[in-house]
């Protein structure tokens, strides 16, 4: 539950602990940390910038992180920095910006004379040219790479290499014999990443919630979010106790701060200045496939002799897997295996599942519903968004529950008891080897700064990392973003440059720990299925299988 009035003994040692090393620290902060911190629901504050918070992206504030965090903080940051895209004219003119239409790319010889191997890698030169056809001059531009093979049901995603210069280069593993076909796609010109980039940094807050505060006959309406414009108006403070989450409602004039009774989206300004738009154009410069100078399809021969498989955990081209036949064959991890019915339900036998997340988790925990017959849903009366839900097989002894992460999260209409963090819901739970945690978080976090995304991993990761230590045999598997596709209003809340520098940033947060990641980027870009903010079945179905070979993994070969 969000603000906790009683804090949990363990919470208490740390904080006394805490206390006892470092009063005379505390001592110099107090004052200013205490606006931030959250005593019960009712406190109020009044937004303001403290010298001694991290101040960041505009109006948005930062509890202080300890000095381990911070630094992690700090490389990821500059480990995920895009390049350095140009200023935009005014008024704005598509002539000088990334034109798919004029761009091209050409596949390289391989290194025996225009011969490609399975194993082999295939190399692609992709060259950008404006509206005008004139070279670009500089990096930036967002695109994103396959090689398909339709008729094989074969695909698999390449890695794009940006030279800095109108330049780049996709990289390929070829893992399958026959014909591969490229295809180079331009997301967004370096122009349009531009704009992205500002629209955080200067309207974090331009998708807005709203609560409810009631008591008796009286009610009233306020704005909510992570991230408030400063106004004479004071606050509501609902900053978590336990993960430190900011969330904050502007008081109700007539009411306290602790009759809120519910949590909804609100809205969306779209706010782009004049002509932006052009930027975000589909079938223009926005999801635009980049056609070859030359052939666009490499003939691959089998394999030779003696010659090396793709590596599978150090190359810094290799795939995660590629999709043969349909399936998805998975080159890190363990192998694959296909799940029918009775197949998933005897994997499951005798096991909870606990999912955590948007709608994306939420659409696995329906294709199970729909792929058990025995697993039948027991109705909790609860908004079937958000959740909590709850579907249990009682003949087989399964559980699979699944519950939306707390806020922000743009669904319909969730009592205000029912929003929960994943990092809380982690810490209630007792563990063992008969049960399984998954979840996925990044949707709904896409058009806040960033530093709100590693700081929510950074308190689900501590909760992971004390899980797994009081209850080793804890299976836990995350689900990562996807591509989707792209409207106006879908790029400026939910672009894929926004998802992009939030997977990796899940990626190197739990990189080392004994967790397993779905690699839902992967599977949706090797597929050749339109691109879907929710992957179409046969998608679905592969990640499932994923999910299974974790929780039951091949015993032979």
């Amino acid at each position: 539950m969000t603000m906790k009035t009683t804090s949990s003994p363990r919470l208490c040692s740390s904080i006394f602990l805490v206390l006892a090393l470092f009063d005379l620290i505390f001592l110099l902060y107090y004052k200013n940390i205490l606006q931030f911190q959250s005593k019960v629901n009712s406190s109020i504050i009044m937004l303001r910038v403290s010298p001694h918070h991290t101040v960041n992206r505009s109006f948005c504030t930062f509890q202080p992180l300890s000095p381990q965090d911070a630094l992690e903080e700090r490389l990821i940051l500059d480990s995920i920095a895009w390049p350095k895209t140009p200023l935009l004219p005014s008024p704005i003119s598509l002539e000088q910006t990334t034109d798919p239409a004029h761009s091209t790319f050409i596949i390289l010889p391989g290194r025996k004379w225009g011969q490609w191997h399975v194993g082999d890698q295939l190399e692609v030169m992709i060259q950008t040219f404006d509206f005008q056809g004139r070279p670009k001059k500089s990096g930036g531009d967002f695109l994103i790479a396959s090689l398909q093979n339709r008729k094989l049901e074969a695909g698999v995603a390449g890695k794009v290499v940006d030279h800095l210069n109108g330049s780049y280069s996709a990289i390929f593993s070829l893992l399958w014999e026959g014909d591969a076909q490229v295809e180079v796609t331009l997301v967004h010109a370096s122009e349009a990443v531009t704009v992205l980039d500002r629209l955080t940094r200067e309207q974090p807050d331009r998708i807005y919630f709203k609560s409810l505060f009631r008591s008796g006959s009286l009610s009233e309406t306020t704005i909510c979010n992570v991230c408030l414009p400063p106004t004479r108006q004071p606050l509501c403070n609902y900053t978590d106790l336990g993960t430190g989450d900011p969330w904050f409602c502007y008081k109700p004039k007539n009411l306290s701060c602790d009759t809120r009774i519910n949590h909804v989206k609100g809205g969306f300004k779209q706010n782009l200045k004049a002509k932006e738009e052009k930027l975000f154009q589909s079938g223009v410069n926005m999801k635009v496939s980049i056609q070859a100078t030359g052939p666009s399809i490499a003939t691959v021969l089998s394999r030779k002799e003696g010659q090396l498989k793709v590596k599978t955990s150090s190359g810094t081209s290799a795939p995660s897997g590629y999709y043969y036949q349909g399936v998805w064959r998975a080159l890190v991890g363990n192998t694959l295996s296909q799940f029918e019915s009775s197949a998933i339900t005897q994997c499951l036998k005798g096991k909870v599942i606990h999912m955590y997340g948007d709608s994306t988790i939420r659409q696995w925990f329906e294709f199970l519903n729909a792929a058990l017959p025995g697993l039948k849903e027991f109705d909790l009366h609860s908004q079937r968004q958000a959740g909590p839900r709850m579907s249990l097989d009682y003949e087989n002894n399964i559980l699979v529950t699944y519950r939306c992460h707390g806020p922000p999260i743009r669904f319909g209409l969730v009592p205000t008891r029912e929003l929960r963090y994943i990092a809380n819901e982690i810490d209630d739970l007792i563990g063992g080897p008969k049960t399984v945690i998954v979840f996925g978080i990044w949707s709904h976090l896409g058009t806040f700064p960033i530093e709100i995304y590693i700081r929510r991993l950074q308190s689900i990761r501590r909760a992971v990392v004390q899980l797994l230590d009081r209850a080793p045999g804890t299976l836990v598997i995350i689900r990562t973003a996807n591509v989707k596709a792209l409207t106006l209003y879908e790029t400026i809340t939910n672009s894929d440059w926004y998802s992009l520098q939030r997977d990796k940033v899940l990626r190197a947060m739990f990189k080392g720990l004994k967790v397993h990641l779905i690699d839902a980027w992967e599977m949706t870009l090797a597929h050749h299925l339109p691109h879907n903010l929710h992957p179409l079945p046969p998608i679905i179905k592969n990640m499932i299988n994923s999910l299974l070979s974790y929780i039951c993994p091949q015993k032979h070969g």
